[in-house]
Order: structure tokens, then sequence, then C-alpha cells
């Protein structure tokens, strides 16, 4: 894999690319807009915010925004934004519903210079406890998982973390419309719980080292992991195939001389761009 450097963005968490815009994502709920049409050719020029804002009820219920992703579907005919979905993460762990395996489904609108959301719909994987999910008689150490959308197929990726095994469990679920779900009482907007029955097929791959931000083009998962250039948390890349069942290819940021955490993937047409913490911005070619 080759890597390179084009550009200075804002930090954060993961984000997500439409056509031209990028919105980039912190676990507080805050967004920052970026036009990617800005780029350079100078790699140290800081990408400008465009405008910012903060998702609908952050009071109420934010994601930590490991893993943002366009969708498919459009809230309403003539919307300019697919639904956004923006997984929860740990932001709730030690409460006392922690919400593992929870999107937040948001309808994105854009009014001149300004944006704003709507939450329009959660989605939870139903099954989180059991042990097709979670370790048995061992405490996972982030049993929350990532939620990724295959666009063209229309269905939901969700993939975890499994200590006792070591492994990285993936499954495939379908992705439900805006319409379905039933209002949830603390929330009020409609909820979709995914039980066993939706797992419309599942595998294993080699155990990621610490989930951070993840993005699907064209079947494959590409997945970032890691916090550091150490030995224990490595940053580094991963490549799912879920049609196959397997792992393409993982990559060590590390050995290529970046070991900042690495937090932002998605696509920018064919040009995948990935972002870590302190928001340097890369393209990266396999």
């Amino acid at each position: 894999m080759e890597i390179r450097k084009i550009a200075n963005s804002h930090p954060g968490q993961d984000g997500a690319i439409w056509k031209n815009l990028f919105f980039r994502f912190d676990a507080d709920g805050s967004c920052f807009v970026q036009d990617l049409t800005k780029l350079t050719s100078d790699p140290e020029a800081t990408l400008p915010v465009e405008a910012s804002f903060i998702l609908d009820r952050a009071d109420e219920i934010v994601p930590h925004a490991n893993a943002v992703v366009f969708g498919p579907e459009y809230y309403a005919d003539g919307d300019e934004f697919p639904l956004l979905y923006s997984n929860i993460y740990n932001n709730y762990a030690k409460s006392d519903d922690p919400m593992r395996g929870t999107l937040c489904v948001y309808r994105l609108e854009r009014a001149g210079d300004s944006f704003q959301s709507t939450l329009v719909q959660i989605i939870r994987v139903g099954f989180v406890n059991d042990p097709l999910w979670a370790s048995e008689n061992v405490a996972d150490i982030r049993p929350f998982g990532n939620l990724v959308i295959d666009r063209d197929a229309k269905k939901l990726h969700a993939f975890t973390m499994r200590d006792g095994d070591r492994v990285t469990r993936h499954f495939t679920l379908p992705l439900p419309s805006v319409q379905e779900g039933t209002p949830d009482p603390r929330f009020g907007v409609k909820t979709v719980v995914l039980d066993q029955a939706s797992v419309e097929g599942w595998f294993d791959s080699e155990y990621s080292n610490f989930l951070q931000g993840a993005c699907m083009e064209k079947g494959l998962i590409y997945s970032v992991e890691g916090f550091d250039s150490s030995d224990a948390t490595p940053a580094a890349i991963r490549v799912i195939d879920p049609e196959k069942g397997c792992q393409l290819h993982h990559v060590s940021f590390v050995k290529l001389g970046y070991g900042i955490e690495p937090e932002c993937i998605d696509f920018f047409g064919d040009r995948l761009l990935y972002s870590d913490a302190q928001g340097n911005l890369f393209e990266l070619n396999f």
C-alpha cells in the first residue's frame, strides 16, 4: 500500500464524504464540513472549514462517531443528502444501557451555508449479549461494534472484537428502511431491533486491535484500528471481503512511518482518503 499526505483537515473521529463534501465528526456530536475540491498541491495546506453543526438531540443521545457512513436511501424526495448513519460505540459504556451495536440515523439538510440534522431512526443489534456476538467467560475490551453499509447491496455489516477467541466477528444484516420500526419510548423515533433471525451470514477474521473508523465501498470493508506506534496497539488498516468471508489486506501504518491514532476513512470518488486523530489527511492506494 502507498500512503501520501495531501492536506491538513479538521481533527476528530470518523467522517463521511458525499460528493465533494467531507463531514468530520467528533464524539460530542459536533461536525465540521470541508470542501474537498479545495485541496491543493501543498500537502501542508489546511483544508478550510466551510460550516459546522451539532447532531440533532445530542443532549439526549450522541454517537461516538466511531464509524460514520452515508446510506443508499433518502428521507424524502428531493433531499440533497442520503441518510447518515453514526454508531454509538462506547459513549454510554458505563450506563445501565451501554447501547452496544447501535446506530443513530439522521436526515441531513442544507440551507445556504448552514447544515442541520434530524434524528429519524435508531437501529440496534439485538443479540449483543449473546455468545454469537460476545465472548463467553471473558470480558471483551470493546464489545460495542462498528457498523457500515453496502450501499449497492443495501446491506448492513456489523463487526466486533472478541477477546475470548481473539477474532473479529462479522455479520451481514438487512438494512432497514427509514420507514421501519416502532417508536422508542425513550427517544420517540422509530427503532428497529435486528435479532439473530435477521443474520444473513457471519464469519470470523483476524483480530482487530481496537476498532477505529470504517467505511464500505464496492463490497469491501475498509477498517482502521489501533492507537499509536506501540507494539501493543499499532495503527493499521484492514480490508475485509464479506462475500468471501476473509481479510484481503492488513497494512501497518507504523511500518510506513505513521503512528498517530487512526480515525477516519472514506472514499472521495475513486480516491481512498484517510485521516488520523490530529487531522493529517492522506490518500491511500492498494
